[in-house]
């Protein structure tokens, strides 16, 4: 694996609620996409948008990379 180009997913179960953490050394904000149906790419985060009780992105505290995190 490269230098810088590792990705870590962090789970925590609290109230019945799952939380999922996946971090990565990149600065650029996760936003939901629309996939055309020829794409190879493009959907995951449009489907956690989608079946996640909550989610949200941002940077590091850190101030490298960011973090998306959702709830089920």
């Amino acid at each position: 694996m490269e230098a810088g180009r590792e990705i870590r997913a962090r789970c925590v179960l609290t109230d019945g609620r799952l939380r999922i953490t996946v971090s990565d050394a990149d600065a650029t904000l996760s936003t939901p996409a629309t996939a055309c149906p020829d794409d190879v790419s493009g959907r995951g985060l449009a489907l956690v948008a989608a079946l996640a009780a909550d989610w949200g992105a941002h940077r590091r505290e850190c101030g490298i990379g960011k973090e998306v995190w959702f709830e089920v």
